[in-house]
């Protein structure tokens, strides 16, 4: 019976889900644990946070911690997987357009003079994994949004199926009830031995929906997935609606072709940059993802859905 637990965290809700009751304790505790280290290291909003610090450095060399250094890397290598279309180096960009705080505390302030800033590139981003020194050029800040949040959902769900295997004393991998499953606002990651008939997965534009909401459920025993969306995160700036996926190239929200991209994938990690990279190439989605063989959802502003490498069809899907 699958157990399941509730909380917000990262700005967004947080779900943990276990194979048995007794393991979603200390499988809570661990998710609890990694998010609380992901914001204190990655959060644009908090100013004590390291990557605040690393963002007032005014390009100074600074030295990190591993898991920012590796937040970091993996931001990199997003960006030269998707030719930059996911590019970490936007955090003046969208900071410019409004979004500096919490998203629940955006307001529209009324008239405003925009300033935009196109991304600098991962050129732009010196790095030493000897000694951990991070340094940005060129006024830039970064921003880990996406990636920090697919990072985050991998390292929980290991960390808790590590607690559940230590703590209920499964004698082997792949015990039926060790497995977990992890989600931060829809985008998930999944450690150990699924339940018998697999988790069932609602793929929709608002992750807050429940279960039997609009969207399409879909089953999945392993891996990632990640929902990248112009829906929710909207906001008024100026008396213009922007929402927080922006394009690197020009510094301001994407065009808008897909409402919503949904992306399996080993990793979180790497379904949230497939996920983002989708919205913001529109209908060049669909040839990378096919080169790059990943199951994808993609549902356009008329609700049009085109599904890729095998995502399965939906006999209905709700607009």
């Amino acid at each position: 019976m699958i157990a399941t637990a509730g909380f917000p965290a990262l700005g967004t809700g947080v779900r943990v889900l276990t194979a048995s009751e007794g393991a979603l304790a200390p499988a809570v505790a661990a998710v609890q644990r990694e998010l609380q280290a992901i914001d204190e290291t990655c959060s644009r909003f908090r100013s004590d946070s390291e990557l605040a610090v690393l963002n007032r450095g005014s390009g100074a060399p600074t030295q990190v911690s591993p898991l920012l250094f590796a937040a970091l890397e993996a931001a990199v290598r997003a960006c030269r997987m998707t030719d930059g279309a996911v590019d970490p180096t936007m955090g003046r960009g969208i900071r410019l357009l409004g979004y500096d705080r919490d998203f629940a505390d955006l307001r529209d302030g009324g008239p405003v003079g925009i300033i935009v800033q196109p991304a600098g590139g991962v050129g732009v981003i010196e790095m030493d994994r000897r000694t951990l020194t991070v340094r940005i050029r060129g006024g830039h800040e970064i921003d880990l949004g996406a990636i920090a949040k697919g990072l985050a959902a991998d390292r929980a769900a290991t960390a808790a199926h590590a607690a559940i295997r230590e703590h209920a004393s499964f004698p082997l991998e792949g015990t039926p009830g060790e497995g977990v499953l992890v989600s931060l606002g829809g985008d998930l990651a999944i450690a150990g031995e699924a339940p018998q008939d697999g988790w069932p997965i609602l793929v929709t534009d608002d992750h807050a929906a429940p279960l039997d909401g609009p969207g399409q459920v879909i089953t999945l025993r392993s891996g990632a997935l990640a929902t990248s969306s112009t829906t929710v995160r909207r906001w008024r700036q100026g008396g213009v609606e922007r929402h927080h996926i922006l394009d690197p190239r020009t510094g301001l929200p994407a065009a808008e072709y897909w409402r919503t991209a949904s992306v399996v994938a080993a990793t979180c990690v790497d379904a949230n940059t497939a996920a983002t990279a989708s919205i913001v190439w529109g209908e060049h989605a669909i040839s990378w993802l096919r080169e790059h063989h990943l199951p994808a959802r993609l549902v356009r502003l008329d609700g049009a859905v085109t599904y890729v490498n095998g995502w399965p069809v939906a006999e209905t899907v709700a607009a």
